[in-house]
């Protein structure tokens, strides 16, 4: 466990001589969930976008990909719900994933307002490989870990996101 060290006060930090740093300090940040999680996201994040790039998927696009696989007809309000996604934003998305034909919309069976999104014949083959490269992918950077340590770390996060 890291120890968390008081900043240096900038009254004494005027007065002093000018200091080089040799090992940098970051024990206050990394006693602090966020930076932690944040952390570990960004090095997830970096290995997603090199191996997604053959796809032409962001973490975003390939997460609405995936719902609207998993869930055929799914609303936008639903998708906007369930990936704590803003509905203006994902109205620019659903249309660009639609112009890349992985999408259609079709009426929705109970809803006459609402338009349910399904994957096209190339969605469905995007998505599925895209699946099992990001199964690859979080295979690799789940291998410091235990199985139960990373039951573990996902039961956590998701006590984090999902507070109930």
């Amino acid at each position: 466990m890291a120890t968390v060290r008081a900043p240096r006060s900038s009254a004494s930090a005027r007065n002093s001589a000018p200091v080089a740093v040799e090992d940098v300090d970051t024990s206050f940040l990394e006693s602090l969930l966020g930076y932690n999680a944040r952390r570990a996201a960004l090095a997830a994040i970096t290995v997603f976008l090199e191996e997604m790039a053959p796809f032409r998927l962001k973490p975003v696009e390939f997460s609405v990909l995936s719902v609207i696989a998993h869930n055929p007809g799914v609303t936008s309000r639903q998708l906007c719900s369930a990936l704590g996604i803003l509905p203006p934003n994902l109205v620019g998305l659903v249309n660009e994933l639609e112009k890349r034909e992985v999408i259609a919309r079709k009426p929705h069976p109970r809803d006459g307002r609402a338009m349910g999104l399904h994957l096209t014949a190339s969605g469905q083959k995007l998505v599925r490989d895209a699946e099992r490269k990001a199964a690859e992918l979080e295979a690799d950077i789940g291998a410091r870990l235990s199985p139960s340590e990373l039951r573990t770390v996902i039961s956590l996060l998701k006590k984090i996101y999902r507070p109930r």
